[in-house]
C-alpha cells in the first residue's frame, strides 16, 4: 500500500492501491478510467525509483547559449552588493560606462538566479559578505544600511536581547456585546520571546493599561526573576495619556524612548493608581 498526501500524484497511488486491493487490474484500470498501459507504467515507476519516480520530470534543458558570459555575470553580481539600492536599469547603465554590456533583463536574470532580485535580499547580500569578509564599506553601501535599519525600526523592528528587555503595550476593540456595552483588549507583548498577555475591558482608560502591567505582566516576570525593563507604548498620544507616558513625561524621556524602566518604578505607578480608583 502506497501512502501520499501530495496531490499531484494521488491519483495515480490510487490506482496501484486499488488494483492492489480488488487484485484485478483490469477492474481497476476501468473504475479509475485510465489504461492497463499506464498502470504498469506506475508500477514500473515505483519498482525503479520508489513514489518519487511518480513526480512529472521535466525534459526540457536550459539553454545555456543565451546566457551570459561568466565575467560579465560577476560583474553583475558585484555591483548588486556595491550599489545594493541601484535597480536593474541603472545597473546595466553604470556597467556599460565600465565596459560591460547587459540588458536590464538580463541583470534581473541574473539577480533571480543568484537570490537577489528586490533591494532586501541585496543587502542581507551585502551584509553576509562584510561579515565573511569584512573590509571597508562604500559611501553607498553605508547609506543603504543604514536605509535598511531606519526602515526595520519605522516597522517596528527593534534587536532585543532577552526576555523583558523590550515590551509593547496597546489596546483594541474588540467589539459591543448586548447588555454590555463596547469591549476593548489591553495587549502586552514580549517583543523577544512573543509571550502575550491581555484583559478585556468594557473602557479604554489609563486605569485599564495599568491594570494589565500590575495585574498579570509584572507579577509574570518577578515570578521568573525577569525584570520588565523597557515598554514601548503605542503612539505620543496614548503614552501621554497612560500611566506609562506620565512616569516618563515627568522625567523627560520622548514617548516611544527605548530608556531604561524598571519594574519597580511601574509597580509604584500603577500601585498609586489602583489606590486611587
Amino acid at each position: 500500500m502506497l501512502n501520499t498526501t501530495d496531490k499531484i500524484i494521488k491519483h495515480k497511488t490510487g490506482l496501484l492501491n486499488l488494483a492492489e486491493e480488488l487484485g484485478n487490474v483490469s477492474k481497476a484500470c476501468q473504475v479509475m478510467g485510465m489504461s492497463r498501459d499506464t498502470f504498469y507504467r506506475y508500477k514500473s515507476a515505483v519498482e525503479d525509483g520508489g513514489v518519487e519516480a511518480l513526480f512529472e520530470r521535466t525534459r526540457r534543458k536550459p539553454n545555456l547559449a543565451n546566457r551570459v558570459d561568466q565575467a560579465t555575470e560577476d560583474a553583475v553580481i558585484k555591483s548588486a552588493t556595491d550599489f545594493p539600492a541601484y535597480g536593474q536599469a541603472r545597473t546595466s547603465n553604470e556597467l556599460r560606462k565600465l565596459g560591460v554590456f547587459v540588458s536590464p533583463s538580463g541583470v534581473r536574470s541574473i539577480w533571480l538566479r543568484h537570490d537577489l532580485a528586490n533591494f532586501k535580499t541585496r543587502l542581507k547580500a551585502l551584509e553576509a559578505k562584510v561579515a565573511a569578509e569584512g573590509g571597508i564599506l562604500t559611501e553607498a553601501q553605508v547609506q543603504a544600511l543604514e536605509k535598511k535599519k531606519h526602515d526595520d525600526e519605522a516597522c517596528g523592528e527593534i534587536d532585543t536581547a532577552h526576555p523583558g528587555y523590550l515590551g509593547s503595550q496597546d489596546t483594541f476593540y474588540v467589539g459591543t456585546l448586548k447588555g454590555v456595552g463596547r469591549v476593548y483588549q489591553q495587549t502586552y507583548v514580549d517583543t523577544y520571546c512573543k509571550v502575550a498577555h491581555a484583559k478585556l475591558y468594557t473602557t479604554k482608560t489609563p486605569i485599564t493599561a495599568a491594570d494589565l502591567l500590575n495585574d498579570r505582566v509584572l507579577p509574570f516576570h518577578e515570578e521568573h526573576d525577569l525584570p520588565v525593563l523597557r515598554i514601548l507604548p503605542p503612539s505620543r498620544q496614548i503614552a501621554a495619556q497612560s500611566p506609562a507616558g506620565q512616569w516618563i513625561a515627568g522625567r523627560n524621556i520622548a514617548a516611544g524612548s527605548t530608556s531604561t524602566i524598571t519594574s519597580s518604578s511601574w509597580l509604584l505607578t500603577t500601585s498609586t493608581i489602583r489606590r486611587r480608583r
